[in-house]
């Protein structure tokens, strides 16, 4: 884990950025507007794995994960087998939750239906403002491995809300809605 060099000379940053690979996520990525639905799939099962451990243990493994689960092509991830799935409980580059590996297919399922209700994952995702009716729907649609907590950081990770802590270079105040 490469630290940060001099902190005291760094932009001030949220809390949670204590090395270059989480600056680099930080400054680039974190609380920005997704709009191809690849991507906003691809947060969102990062999200779920993520659930009980730190966002760098995700981060550090998410190059495994883009490549075992196709780049997150939504189609292809809502077509893979049991024996694909339960191979990947195997592959220590990835995190091993039985779980969490199964709910990327059924989540990929899910948000087949959406696209076919909304048109898009990112007009459907991005139609929300709170957690709550976002979470309320994605169960709806039979959505696992999602909850309250799981939820809001999908939302501050992509910028529907306010991501940063205040003192931070890219805080801002009012985020919009």
């Amino acid at each position: 884990m490469e630290k940060l060099a001099n902190p005291g000379t760094e932009k001030r940053r949220c809390s949670w950025v204590t090395d270059v690979l989480l600056r680099e996520y930080h400054d680039n990525e974190y609380g920005r507007l997704k709009t191809d639905d690849s991507s906003l799939f691809e947060k969102l099962c990062l999200e779920s794995f993520q659930a009980g451990l730190s966002w760098r243990t995700v981060l550090a493994k998410r190059d495994a994960f883009r490549e075992v689960f196709f780049g997150f092509d939504i189609q292809k991830c809502a077509e893979l087998e049991d024996g694909h799935l339960e191979s990947l409980m195997l592959d220590p580059r990835i995190i091993r939750n039985r779980r969490k590996i199964f709910a990327v297919r059924e989540n990929a399922r899910a948000t087949l239906r959406v696209c076919r209700e909304h048109g898009s994952f990112f007009k459907y995702v991005y139609s929300f403002r709170k957690p709550e009716p976002l979470l309320s729907s994605l169960k709806g649609y039979g959505y696992v491995f999602v909850g309250p907590t799981m939820v809001e950081a999908f939302m501050q990770s992509i910028g529907i809300l306010e991501a940063h802590e205040p003192g931070c270079f890219l805080y801002t105040s009012a985020p919009e809605g």
